[in-house]
């Protein structure tokens, strides 16, 4: 992926939507890779982004959640912590490799692939402003929001 423009891409989005990337325009767009729903670092990254929602969209900002869980796993997870931004299904990880967030990983001593915490925010052109990648959680949601009241 080049420092330009993101191809468009289209995923299947909880509340019944199809979440197509070319859609959304005159708005920055906050895409946050994480590894599974409901899980400790999972759910602390959610709750963060959901607590600051509504200074991101002061700044005309849409959030968006990826991870490869299914849209039934996301809708329950999205009800249960009163998310307020809408979470992508990839379980074919096309959008995952595209921002090249699928790696090893350690688990339990065992080698798995898996979803590394990323972030990116994309500019009003759908042009990659900002990436973090092997993001640790504290603070994190507060950082992106900082760096977009910059732009």
């Amino acid at each position: 992926m080049d420092a330009d423009r993101i191809p468009d891409f289209e995923l299947a989005s909880t509340s019944d939507k199809q979440f197509r990337l070319s859609d959304i325009t005159s708005k920055y767009v906050v895409i946050f890779f994480y590894p599974k729903d409901d899980t400790p670092g999972c759910t602390n990254e959610s709750q963060q982004f959901r607590d600051l929602y509504s200074g991101f969209v002061q700044e005309n900002c849409e959030i968006v959640g990826i991870s490869r869980d299914t849209l039934k796993s996301h809708e329950k997870f999205k009800e249960k912590y009163s998310l307020p931004y809408e979470l992508l299904s990839d379980a074919e990880e096309s959008v995952c490799q595209l921002f090249d967030v699928i790696k090893m990983k350690n688990m339990y001593g065992k080698q798995v692939r898996g979803i590394e915490r990323s972030t990116f925010i994309l500019d009003r052109e759908g042009k990659l402003y900002k990436e973090w990648r092997k993001v640790k959680v504290p603070g994190h949601a507060e950082e992106v929001l900082a760096s977009l009241r910059q732009l």
